[in-house]
């Protein structure tokens, strides 16, 4: 505080109206700035923020899948063996739980799956649609995943062709499934994870790409069984 003329007080000095707009101009500009880094992230690779969240949910699905005891194993996988070890895991596996894991050699992608595709569920992975089956029993196997957020693990599925390895590592077998075909489809149209006759795995995500208008499914046929 300072002392003017005839003794008075000067009063201290007041931020300008002027002054308050650049400020808020520089923070409006700051934001934008960071809202277009987020945007040009999720347009390249995905959603920064829900990646992180992710792969937390990522270590601690495979800390559940390393420390849970798994199903005794057998020398020979034949298919009733197989069924059997299936069934005992999926009993043992509640909505949220660690599943087993997926491996896209050919995009260089691989994840913990969790049981289930709900909301929550999604948030943690890819998700196995709990109303199909286990590899090892019969039918299909159903596994969704997002492809702009929480990890994006299925943003790049639309790249698999005719005859690609898809990996799919339970704690008592591995499965690789060879891939047959894709297929855009309505949201409505559930019958594509029905069973067919005969071992399959289908991969559904949103399509297109930040639009859930569509689904796109891809479709591989179990080709090998090795132990886990």
């Amino acid at each position: 505080m300072s002392v003017g003329p005839a003794g008075r007080t000067a009063s201290p000095a007041r931020p300008s109206f002027g002054a308050a707009i650049r400020f808020l101009a520089r923070v409006l500009i700051v934001s934008g700035v960071l809202l277009l880094a987020d945007a040009g992230t999720t347009l390249a690779w995905q959603e920064p923020v829900s990646a992180l969240l992710t792969a937390r949910e990522q270590s601690e699905l495979e800390e559940q899948l390393e420390s849970l005891p798994a199903p005794r194993r057998a020398g020979q996988l034949g298919a009733a063996r197989l069924e059997a070890l299936a069934d005992r895991w999926e009993r043992r596996t509640g909505r949220g739980e660690a599943f087993g894991r997926i491996e896209l050699p050919t995009l260089e992608r691989d994840y913990a799956v969790v049981e289930g595709t709900d909301q929550a569920s999604l948030h943690s992975g890819p998700g196995h649609y709990p109303e199909t089956g286990l590899p090892g029993q019969p039918g299909t196997v159903g596994i969704a995943g997002h492809r702009t957020t929480y990890l994006a693990p299925f943003r790049t599925i639309d790249e698999l062709e005719r005859g690609d390895e898809i990996v799919v590592e339970m704690p008592y077998a591995r499965f690789t499934y060879r891939v047959q075909k894709q297929q855009i489809v309505e949201p409505s149209q559930t019958e594509v994870v029905d069973d067919v006759g005969y071992p399959r795995l289908v991969l559904s995500a949103c399509h297109p790409l930040y639009s859930a208008a569509q689904r796109i499914v891809v479709f591989a046929r179990l080709d090998e069984v090795r132990p886990a």
